[in-house]
């Protein structure tokens, strides 16, 4: 492996000419685990120039076993040697990310970051930023501390009104928490904590129901803001900085004023579709205050574009958790008592699966998906893009419903997104695009196969699927369900040509294998060639061969 040219935020050069500290070492080692891990080069300048170790930590082991008995928790490292230009011995100390806050013996922390200029730095890490660290990698819940300088006064009593007016409107809040009087119902939502013997909210308690001016003074990153634009114009903005309670219902009410419905006829029955899907609005903005970082500075932003609308807060995915593995992960998030609390009043998913209503929300009307994909450490973004609603794909999961009496799963819906993008997959592109295991995407396709909706091309390895000739029908475009059905009689007649090319000929055993379909396909298909006069047969029976033409 070769020396990289320059630093990064997970690569860092050391000069080891005159003979580094330990401690230098030691809190760069620190800086590494306490980011995303990374390399440290002893005997590297700044600029990448190597210029060599010094005698001292030339010894592998040794240094290994010093890092770890210098650290707390004590950190595994690898250390190796790599040669440098003119035979200089250059230390690479490969540093795993830590899943927990690491500190030298000597109790310093530091971490990595982006300086202005672009170039990387270690940083002393301060108390508010090891809060953020624990509760990224979910080993603490910020929401369950109790809120420092608060008292029981400090709870609205109004906004309590208004969490018992969500319960008894929800389907699926806990409706027993009616039945208690407002000391127990804080204790049975947990949204109070002991501090020096006395009972108090703690934050996620401030945070859903306490006074403007307590939360402004215990919480000041819990504000949020509603925005409009238009092109340039910015036809609305709003600043909110009440109780998470008050803020999601006026964020649902701001949006019916800018979510525009079309009418959608199905035969007698006709409907309105909105813009955005008011579920997944509300789950999206509920998930935003529920897994923001309330140790960071910021606030939880919804804005309404032309193109379409963005929802995010402070605070990246925790440990676990990415883009990819946003439908499969098992659900946990970064504040569980606030998400505990707004799952048992019915503001958010019981199950922890409210990304699958998100989805929900743009597959249900065959619209482009919602994108993650500007989240980073930083801050988690959702862009839901503005779209004409699919008919045709509407009609069809309405008519699966009715058929089933129930709707088509999520995974089925998204496999047929991938199937109506692409328009022929196999299952490993299947799996590939849906960021699922081989074998739940093939017992979802097959399922489809079964249903009609989906057909299946070829067999074995090379099996692929396509919309089912009836979506083409719905859609108006029967000639793309023949087309892209003939793409395979096109394909394998070309690929049967050109084996017989190579090899001089070929016989019904050779199309099986090429092809993976069964004898009686392969016969079919070396006959047609025949008859076509693009292959000559020559020989009957089992030694029946076929041979070019030209």
């Amino acid at each position: 492996m070769d020396i990289p040219s320059k630093e990064t935020i997970g690569i860092e050069f050391k000069s080891d000419k005159n003979g580094i500290a330990d401690e230098v070492i030691l809190g760069s080692v620190v800086a590494l685990a306490n980011t995303d891990g990374g390399h440290l080069y002893l005997g590297v300048e700044d600029d990448g120039t190597p210029t060599g170790v010094c005698e001292k930590h030339r010894d592998t082991t040794r240094l290994a076993a010093f890092i770890s008995n210098s650290t707390v928790p004590p950190l595994p490292v690898r250390v190796s040697v790599m040669a440098g230009e003119r035979g200089l011995m250059v230390i690479d100390i490969e540093v795993p990310r830590s899943s927990s806050v690491v500190a030298t013996s000597s109790g310093r922390i530091t971490r990595r970051r982006m300086k202005a200029d672009g170039t990387p730095e270690s940083v002393p890490m301060y108390p508010h930023e090891i809060a953020t660290r624990l509760s990224s990698l979910d080993k603490l819940d910020y929401s369950a501390l109790p809120a420092t300088g608060t008292t029981m006064a400090d709870i609205d009593p109004n906004e309590l009104s208004r969490l018992r007016g969500i319960v008894a409107r929800s389907r699926n809040a806990d409706r027993a928490l009616l039945e208690l009087d407002d000391e127990e119902l804080l204790r049975a939502l947990r949204l109070v904590s002991k501090s020096d013997g006395e009972t108090v909210p703690n934050v996620a308690g401030m945070l859903l129901l306490g006074r403007c001016d307590a939360l402004d003074a215990v919480l000041p990153t819990h504000s949020a803001a509603f925005q409009v634009l238009e092109g340039t114009d910015v036809r609305v903005n709003q600043e909110f900085g009440q109780p998470l309670l008050y803020v999601v219902e006026q964020m649902d009410l701001m949006l019916e004023a800018w979510n525009p419905e079309r009418e959608y006829v199905q035969g007698l029955f006709r409907s309105s579709v909105p813009e955005f899907d008011r579920r997944a609005f509300r789950e999206a903005v509920v998930n935003a205050f529920g897994h923001r970082d309330y140790s960071r500075l910021g606030r939880v932003l919804v804005q309404l574009t032309d193109e379409g609308m963005t929802i995010s807060n402070p605070g990246g995915f925790i440990e676990g958790v990415t883009i990819e593995n946003l439908l499969t992960v098992e659900p946990h998030g970064r504040n569980p008592r606030l998400m505990d609390a707004l799952k048992r009043i019915g503001l958010a998913e019981s199950t922890g699966r409210g990304v699958d209503r998100i989805y929900e929300g743009s597959l249900s009307y065959g619209r482009p998906l919602p994108d993650w994909s500007e989240s980073n450490s930083a801050g988690v973004r959702l862009f839901i893009p503005r779209s004409a609603p699919d008919e045709s794909f509407m009609e069809l999961l309405e008519e699966e419903r009715q058929r089933n009496g129930s709707p088509l799963s999520l995974r089925s819906m998204m496999v047929l997104d991938v199937l109506k993008q692409q328009r022929r997959a196999s299952v490993h592109e299947l799996a590939d695009a849906l960021h699922m295991s081989d074998s739940v995407v093939r017992a979802t396709v097959e399922s489809l196969v079964e249903a009609g909706i989906v057909e299946a091309v070829g067999n074995g390895r090379g099996r692929t699927y396509i919309l089912g000739a009836r979506v083409y029908a719905r859609k108006g475009d029967a000639k793309a369900h023949a087309l892209q059905s003939d793409i395979d009689a096109i394909r394998h007649a070309e690929l049967v040509i050109k084996l017989a090319r190579e090899q001089g000929s070929v016989a019904n055993r050779d199309v099986v294998e090429l092809l993976h379909v069964n004898g009686k396909q392969a016969y079919s298909l070396l006959r047609s060639l025949a008859e076509e006069g693009r292959l000559k047969l020559r020989g009957h029976g089992a030694g029946a061969r076929y041979y070019p033409c030209d």
